[in-house]
């Protein structure tokens, strides 16, 4: 997972992005090339749409130098946004917001680009009715539960779930298991785990409870060959990955 704002490469901590990474994301995109990572989830964090046109022409850069799957999402707000991201060179859209606040949109890039291309992005937190989904970069509560809302982005069409828990995003102690779990038992489509990873084993342990692919950010911008390694601790516990060069 790559985040920008405002065109940088930042850390995530339940949601603030003030620590800047890469000033360039095409160098942290060459470096998880080089790491054998699997897909790139690239989202465009930034406060204000603004940057639409600033995200575009890097997700252009970037698909240049990228030899992976990329999943770009961020202020998609009307299908040509969508299209003209496909036409930069991502591979799958990611959605989040629109899903609640433009439902027939998710249902245009679905009929147009299908399933297999748009990723349903669910981030939730606790709160005192249980954990609740959030939409608007964490900031706008929509009193559903992430079970439901991930049954709802099925029945929209979308064909994966990207499930990220806002309070264990950044906090070093690995996925929410329990709601990992969850909504991995609720949906038939593909669930992505995301947020908290420090260990290898949390990688491991979103795959144990449900998750079919697992993802991170930080740990894989702080750590030399990163995703090489998170592969070689899966591997040697019996978890099937794409190998690819040796450490």
């Amino acid at each position: 997972m790559i985040i920008l704002r405002d065109g940088q490469v930042v850390q995530s901590v339940q949601f603030k992005h003030t620590n800047v990474i890469h000033y360039d994301a095409v160098h942290a995109i060459e470096t998880f090339n080089r790491w054998s990572v699997d897909e790139i989830v690239f989202l465009n964090v930034s406060r204000t749409p603004d940057g639409q046109q600033q995200f575009l022409d890097i997700v252009e850069q970037v698909s240049e130098h990228c030899f992976v799957p990329l999943a770009a999402g961020g202020w998609i707000t009307n299908e040509d946004y969508g299209a003209q991201l496909v036409a930069r060179g991502a591979d799958k859209l990611v959605v989040n917001s629109a899903i609640k606040r433009q439902p027939e949109l998710v249902k245009q890039l679905i009929t147009r680009f299908g399933s297999q291309c748009v990723v349903a992005s669910i981030d939730y937190k606790s709160t005192d009715q249980g954990e609740q989904v959030v939409i608007d970069r964490g900031a706008e509560p929509i009193g559903m539960h992430p079970v439901t809302w991930a049954q709802y982005a099925e029945q929209l069409g979308c064909g994966e779930i990207f499930l990220n828990s806002v309070d264990h995003d950044g906090n070093r102690k690995g996925y929410n298991l329990q709601e990992l779990n969850n909504v991995a038992n609720a949906v038939s489509i593909p669930v992505i785990a995301f947020g908290g990873v420090f260990r290898w084993q949390h990688l491991l342990d979103g795959i144990v409870h449900g998750a079919d692919a697992v993802a991170a950010a930080n740990i894989f911008h702080y750590t030399e060959h990163a995703t090489k390694r998170a592969k070689r601790y899966l591997a040697d516990r019996g978890i099937p990955v794409r190998q690819e060069g040796t450490l």
